[in-house]
């Protein structure tokens, strides 16, 4: 039992080094967590674009059921309506659908889907269903992984829930947004791996856009990001995106940071 809870482990640390630069800071691959294990997460973000400055806490659990389904399950906590308060919450799944793998390289593609609930009002055309707008949302992630390098393209569409409540006269009142992303990771540190407990550090560049399809109005941002990982079970990213082109005014991720902290646990579903 010794020997094979330490081929375990060496396995995990194999997954963790030849996957670790597909972890993206703002986007998701479209590989997926191993099979039975369970992720925590807490996430910061801090935004500069309003007057002061204004944050969201997002506490998060994933689930990977098997090797091409997964599952997330998030909560947002913000002060950005003057009172720290609940503010919603989300639940996404992931499917791979296709994978196909060659020494030191390979290539995934997924489907995912979101609905989110949020009882914020809405100031601005941009639909964030992580916090900001209640609706749903679908699309597709293809990953490719070339040895140490990582790259990623995301497309999707989201609908935003109607609610005369939380709508406001005179103000923006979005209904779909196309998004879409090009990542990419390199990873850093190991140079050469040894065991599962090398700490491995990645660098990430990210582009992130939407575009309404009703008014035309459109943003790209540029987000560079850091991170650690450290036993190949805890996960520390930090970054920010900026704005580098676009006409859409009042956006909520602009300008914006982000500090997560994740911790695995594997093999503990039955």
């Amino acid at each position: 039992m010794k020997q094979i809870f330490v081929l375990a482990l060496m396995l995990i640390g194999v997954y963790s080094i030849a996957a670790a630069q597909e972890l993206y800071v703002f986007t998701e691959p479209a590989s997926n967590m191993p099979t039975k294990s369970i992720g925590v997460r807490i996430t910061n973000e801090g935004i500069f674009n309003n007057p002061g400055y204004v944050s969201r806490t997002i506490p998060e659990v994933m689930i990977g059921f098997n090797k091409n389904l997964m599952m997330h399950a998030q909560a947002f906590l913000s002060d950005m309506d003057g009172k720290y308060r609940l503010e919603g919450g989300s639940l996404y799944a992931k499917y791979r659908f296709l994978s196909l793998d060659e020494t030191h390289s390979h290539f995934r593609a997924s489907a995912f889907g979101r609905i989110s609930t949020s009882r914020r009002p809405t100031y601005t055309r941009d639909i964030n269903l992580e916090g900001d707008n209640s609706g749903v949302q679908g699309g597709l992630i293809f990953t490719q992984l070339l040895h140490k390098l990582a790259l990623s393209s995301t497309l999707g569409y989201a609908h935003a829930f109607e609610n005369s409540d939380r709508q406001i006269a005179g103000m923006p009142q979005p209904k779909n947004m196309l998004s879409y992303s090009l990542s990419s990771g390199y990873l850093v540190l190991p140079v050469v791996y040894k065991d599962y407990k090398q700490p491995n550090f990645n660098v990430y560049l990210e582009l992130l856009g939407k575009t309404d399809p009703k008014s035309g109005q459109s943003y790209l941002d540029i987000a560079p990001a850091l991170q650690m990982i450290l036993n190949s079970k805890t996960r520390i990213d930090l970054g920010y995106r900026f704005q580098a082109a676009g006409n859409m005014d009042n956006r909520y991720t602009k300008n914006m940071y982000l500090l997560r902290a994740e911790f695995n646990f594997y093999n503990v579903l039955k």
